[in-house]
């Protein structure tokens, strides 16, 4: 089997180890195969829909009923913008993992940023919570010099710019091109020429396989250190103090409390420990020779691990936000408004009945 000499991937492109070594013919990713088709446009598509829902329920709550009152609510607030947010920018990463990318160079490198941003700014402010929850409970004779909503709203915002500042990599060397292994030609075993179809991708490209070794480093591990490991030490620390001092309590919703914090606590690490730790093996044996069945089985197992922590973008709304009855009544009462305005939209004639009821269709306290 012979290739031609032009057409092996530079090493600072996205794919480089896109070949098998034992042979020239070109590695094939299994994502057709029926386990990738599932996870990647159906069970992404409903988390998707799902994160929407509930983050945009949270943030309407806000917005229209509940306020930011308290440090919580304006991390919560946040948190819900980070993940609509990211769920927003998720179908089209999807789309590009499963075809090409559709939408030109701006795109690409203004989604894929966005992606970044939102993933460290979302995980920093579920540690801000824990701490806030910390400081109120475990800290509580200190918290009135500590805990304020302007506290809160400067922290959040230095939060977004260090995310910001994070993400100034993803930014700058995410781009819009048609990798180097589209062009390859090779004989096949019948001494016939074969050819890839041209696709365009959003993926890494560097001017340099030095700068390329040195990114595909250090971004991984800085989004293990910043957006997984810090969150976790904190929320560890925080919610088993937490949990400590509220055992010493013997009130029915004291103990309610620390069931809602070991839930919260356990839905983290359920989520994204996996994926965390199949990126720290994959950045650790970057370097290191592997065939094509273990980069498709690594990149299967990936595919997987990343759509489990994707559902916690589905799930913050159901942790920090329905676990209140508060919030579960501003929700339903969101859903019945809004479903009152489809039916006047719907049927004209309940619109001339209905029309000098204003309290079923407003959205005001």
């Amino acid at each position: 089997m012979n290739i031609s000499n032009d057409s092996i991937a530079p090493p600072y492109e996205y794919y480089d180890n896109y070949y098998d070594h034992s042979g020239y013919e070109p590695c094939s990713f299994s994502d057709n195969n029926s386990l990738n088709v599932v996870v990647g446009p159906y069970i992404r598509s409903i988390i998707c829909i799902l994160g929407l829902v509930g983050n945009s329920l949270v943030i309407l709550t806000y917005a229209l009923y509940k306020r930011t009152k308290s440090m919580t609510d304006v991390y919560l607030l946040n948190v819900a913008i980070a993940d609509l947010l990211f769920v927003l920018a998720l179908p089209f990463i999807v789309y590009n993992e499963l075809y090409s990318w559709p939408m030109g160079q701006v795109a690409c490198k203004l989604l894929r940023g966005s992606y970044s941003v939102n993933l460290y700014s979302g995980m920093l402010m579920l540690a801000c919570i824990s701490t806030d929850r910390y400081i109120a409970i475990v800290q509580a004779r200190r918290s009135f010099g500590l805990c304020s909503v302007s506290n809160s709203r400067i922290i959040c915002f230095l939060i977004w710019i260090f995310a910001l500042l994070v993400s100034v990599p993803t930014f700058h060397f995410y781009n819009w091109y048609e990798p180097s292994h589209n062009k390859i030609t090779w004989l096949n075993s019948n001494e016939q020429e074969e050819t890839t179809d041209p696709q365009y991708v959003c993926e890494w490209q560097f001017d340099d396989s030095n700068t390329a070794s040195i990114v595909k480093v250090v971004v991984p591990r800085t989004q293990l250190a910043i957006g997984f490991f810090l969150p976790l030490f904190i929320m560890i620390f925080c919610y088993t103090s937490v949990i400590i001092t509220l055992q010493k309590a013997k009130t029915f919703q004291r103990h309610k409390a620390v069931r809602v914090v070991m839930v919260v606590a356990l839905v983290f690490i359920v989520c994204h420990l996996p994926y965390n730790l199949a990126l720290l093996y994959k950045t650790v044996n970057l370097f290191k020779h592997s065939d094509c069945d273990e980069e498709d089985s690594l990149h299967t197992v990936m595919s997987v691990l990343q759509t489990v922590a994707y559902l916690h973008c589905c799930l913050n709304p159901l942790l920090y936000a329905c676990i209140g009855v508060k919030f579960r009544n501003h929700f339903r009462r969101i859903i019945q408004n809004l479903c009152c305005l489809g039916q006047r939209y719907i049927d004209p004639r309940r619109l001339s009945i209905d029309g000098t009821n204003e309290d079923s269709t407003s959205f005001s306290m």
